[in-house]
């Protein structure tokens, strides 16, 4: 975790010179197998109550197939002023800025109900680096962990990391202070012990497996004894930031785990600030150094978004399209990032009540909930799992497109206007949903479709799951009617449609038309409505305590054609 303060961009900045190759010899145990099919979820600094809900409302619904929570265990303080404190551990107790032990169980129980698994970020390479402190009536100092840790349990004497060392000496990277932060000797048995000991106490808890931060700076042997004490077989990913010609590499960590690909990200920066048709080739060629078999793979993550090594939320429509590639591209575990909104890049995440954090609110413009913009495409990634990339086009500067197989198709435009055209899509005949937005794609029966991919926007259909075919024709008296509405909600409030017919409920929102949130903030549903019929209708938000929030006048209205498709492409008002 090489990763605050003034260290965020020592990986660009060591000098170049002869890496020392670090082969490891320790066999490890098998793990189990990454979350596939479907994404990670990186949902970080949300506390525990959050995490129980998205998995439940969103999270389950969507697709995703794990979460990856902040680090648990009690930290430095219980301040929300920095967002670094939570990796400097105090000691192992599960009594975070998250919520206690009890939330947290809860947390891991309702995203198992809802079909996600957890994974937990766990700090073990150090504890803290500061002086001695005391809170809760426990008191603690940088080299004494009461009941836990004890000045021989660290590395001795100690010595700090220099910028050459990344280069140069990979025993100094791996056994020296990280930032000032005490340096675990994880060679030692009885650290081991009780670094397994938090592990599985958080195995018992059902965490599926965990995001070794700060890996790189840990012997991969080591980590492999530590791996041998764990109950069951979690799976463990782990953070390995690669600079230029640096001593530890990625590769040495790849017999213990997956392996975070940093390069990835700084890699999809360059070319969606640049032109994206070179994409064609993306890959290990591209100076990747995990096989994509063994990368967890991202846009961004809560290091790089302050670095400025790669794309962020700031970046807007870039990001948004960064991430439609990712999720449909076949490299790697793809972890999609969500956390809290930011101007000081030291800043911690919302916080009351003496530090600890406040429920994530997807409406307050605090938290980012960017991966409910993806939950469409998280479907996507599921359907096209194992296929190839063919059919790609490229407009020789920003438009791409490619298929998956016969099973998906994705047009990607990063130009400032739409382009239409007619593309080879692979895919059987038939009318699908859009998973990157909130329209259908018509495929003829040679494979091709003729579509309009929006300014800055993509367009993504998959075979197969529950959207609309030929042969789900509306009756010759009806029009199939697609309302999409983009409306921003907080939780537990979900959106309807409710008209003057009764498809649409007759005006009684107890009888409105639930709309999906997977295009979130796009809200969507179709409905057969009545041909040649002029309708009045309004879109409502159904409250968490049973109210209902009606949108401003004047109603809605518009006029059905006599048959086939419409779509109503709207906003909240």
């Amino acid at each position: 975790m090489r990763s605050y303060k003034a260290v965020l961009t020592v990986a660009a900045t060591v000098l170049a010179s002869a890496a020392v190759a670090l082969p490891v010899t320790t066999a490890a145990p098998a793990q189990a197998s990454p979350p596939t099919p479907g994404p990670i979820v990186n949902l970080w600094n949300w506390n525990w109550n959050s995490v129980a809900r998205e998995c439940t409302d969103v999270l389950g619904p969507a697709g995703y197939a794990a979460v990856q929570v902040s680090p648990p265990g009690d930290s430095m303080s219980k301040g929300g002023s920095v967002w670094w404190d939570v990796y400097q551990p105090a000691r192992y107790t599960l009594n975070s800025k998250f919520g206690d032990e009890n939330a947290f169980r809860n947390m891991v129980n309702a995203c198992h109900s809802a079909g996600v698994k957890v994974h937990a970020d766990v700090v073990i390479n150090h504890m803290t680096g500061q002086g001695s402190r005391s809170y809760g009536g426990y008191g603690f100092g940088k080299y004494d962990y009461p009941g836990l840790y004890s000045p021989a349990d660290f590395h001795s004497p100690a010595c700090t990391i220099n910028d050459s060392d990344y280069v140069n000496d990979a025993w100094r990277v791996r056994n020296c202070e990280l930032v000032g932060l005490s340096d675990l000797d994880t060679g030692s048995d009885h650290v081991r012990d009780q670094i397994a000991g938090y592990l599985n106490r958080l195995t018992d808890l059902g965490v599926d497996g965990f995001r070794v931060d700060a890996a790189k700076h840990i012997d991969p042997g080591d980590l492999s004894a530590i791996r041998s004490r764990l109950k069951g077989s979690p799976y463990l990913h782990h953070e390995v930031i690669e600079g230029p010609n640096e001593a530890v590499k990625p590769s040495h960590y790849t017999g213990v785990g997956d392996v975070h690909e940093f390069v990835y990200g700084r890699k999809l920066k360059e070319q969606f600030t640049g032109q994206i048709k070179w994409l064609s080739t993306f890959g290990q060629s591209w100076g990747l150094s995990v096989p994509s078999d063994k990368a967890v793979v991202f846009v961004d993550n809560h290091d790089t978004e302050r670095n400025g090594s790669t794309l962020n939320y700031k970046y807007g429509d870039a990001y948004k399209l960064a991430n439609v590639f990712m999720l449909a591209w076949p490299y790697g575990t793809p972890s999609v990032y969500s956390g809290f909104t930011w101007g000081d890049k030291e800043a911690g995440p919302p916080s009351a009540n003496g530090g600890f954090v406040t429920d994530a609110d997807c409406g307050n413009g605090r938290w980012t909930c960017f991966h409910r913009r993806m939950s469409g495409m998280v479907g996507f990634n599921r359907a096209v799992a194992g296929t190839s990339v063919g059919n790609w086009y490229d407009n020789g500067d920003n438009v791409i497109a490619f298929s998956r197989g016969g099973k998906g198709w994705v047009a990607i435009n990063n130009e400032g206007g739409s382009v239409t055209r007619t593309f080879t899509t692979g895919l059987p005949a038939g009318t699908y949903a859009d998973d990157a937005g909130s329209g259908t794609v018509t495929v003829a029966a040679n494979g091709t479709a003729t579509v309009t991919v929006p300014a800055r926007g993509a367009v993504a259909v998959h075979a197969g799951g529950p959207r609309p075919t030929p042969t789900d024709s509306p009756s010759p008296d009806t029009v199939a009617t697609t309302f999409a509405v983009n409306a921003t909600t907080y939780w537990g409030q979900n959106v309807f449609v409710v008209g003057d017919v009764p498809e649409l409920g007759g005006w009684n929102p107890a009888n409105a038309v639930a709309l999906s949130s997977a295009a979130y903030p796009v809200w969507r549903g179709t409905v057969g409505l009545p041909a040649g019929r002029t309708i009045s209708y309004k879109y409502i938000k159904k409250n968490p305590d049973g109210s209902v929030t009606w949108e401003s006048d004047p109603n809605r209205s518009f006029t059905t054609p006599s048959g086939g498709a419409v779509t109503r492409n709207e906003t909240w008002r």
